[in-house]
């Protein structure tokens, strides 16, 4: 069965409750590009029969979890999930203050932009904002999406400024190749580090979907601890001017006035 690898390990003595371990699985194996799903697809997904994908499927139904149209015969998570997930803590303040500022971002810049923070290796997306009249609408990527640190400008700044413990234990991950231009060789990545660390920013290009280019800079609480990232993306022409990057000045800004705001 598939798995989300974690550095995480059980309590001795304390077992995992199997069905409650593949119920998970269910519910994980949807996502933006497959919503909504058959029986035989999340049979596949889990790696289960079709009894026990069925069985399984059926309690999250009653749980208020996952929805199932008897028309289509698909299945897609419900409106609990959502409830659910209101309830999570991690990024939470950050994602509060700096809503405002996302969108004088993307209404300045006509660009999508990202609010990420780091969490067990990875760069997780607690928040988009599209413009009102965006150059490209970057819908490739939602809220509650995580992804590698070695791609994409927010991630990438956020490999810069977490501790070297941290990084490490982000480079031990699977690095995702998305495009050619994604870098995936550790030691690259280290030394990109220090040099976004000397910039304050990062200007990501073809690594994360080709043809489009990405502006990232750190986001710090009062107390100068990385609190998570800010990035814009379009595509690369309407970012990059003679190999600079526009429109950075406007996310420093921002930054620094997140930062103020933050306890």
């Amino acid at each position: 069965m598939a798995a989300d690898v974690r550095e995480v390990s059980t309590k001795p003595g304390v077992p995992l409750v199997r069905a409650l371990d593949r119920g998970i699985a269910l519910l994980k194996a949807f996502s933006p590009a497959k919503p909504r799903q058959t029986l035989t697809d999340l049979t596949k997904a889990v790696e289960l029969d079709k009894g026990t994908t069925r069985r399984l499927l059926q309690t999250l139904v009653v749980a208020g979890l996952v929805d199932h149209d008897e028309r289509s015969a698909l299945y897609s998570l419900s409106v609990g999930v959502l409830e659910i997930a209101s309830a999570v803590d991690t990024g939470r303040e950050l994602r509060e203050v700096a809503a405002p500022y996302l969108s004088d971002i993307a209404e300045a810049c006509h660009m999508t932009t990202f609010l990420w923070v780091h969490h067990e290796g990875m760069a997780l997306c607690t928040d988009r904002v599209r413009a009102g009249h965006p150059s490209i609408d970057a819908s490739w990527f939602t809220v509650g999406a995580r992804t590698p640190l070695n791609s994409g400008a927010g991630p990438r700044v956020l490999l810069a400024f977490i501790s070297p413990e941290e990084r490490e234990v982000a480079l031990r991950r699977p690095l995702a190749s998305r495009t050619p231009s994604s870098q995936t060789d550790p030691d690259a990545l280290r030394r990109a580090a220090e040099k976004i660390c000397e910039k304050g920013y990062e200007l990501a290009i073809d690594d994360f979907v080709p043809g489009l280019a990405a502006l990232g800079v750190p986001v710090f609480d009062r107390s100068g601890t990385l609190a998570g990232s800010i990035s814009i993306t379009s595509l690369t022409n309407q970012l990059v001017d003679q190999a600079q990057p526009r429109y950075l000045d406007i996310l420093c800004r921002a930054a620094d006035d997140i930062q103020r705001t933050l306890i």
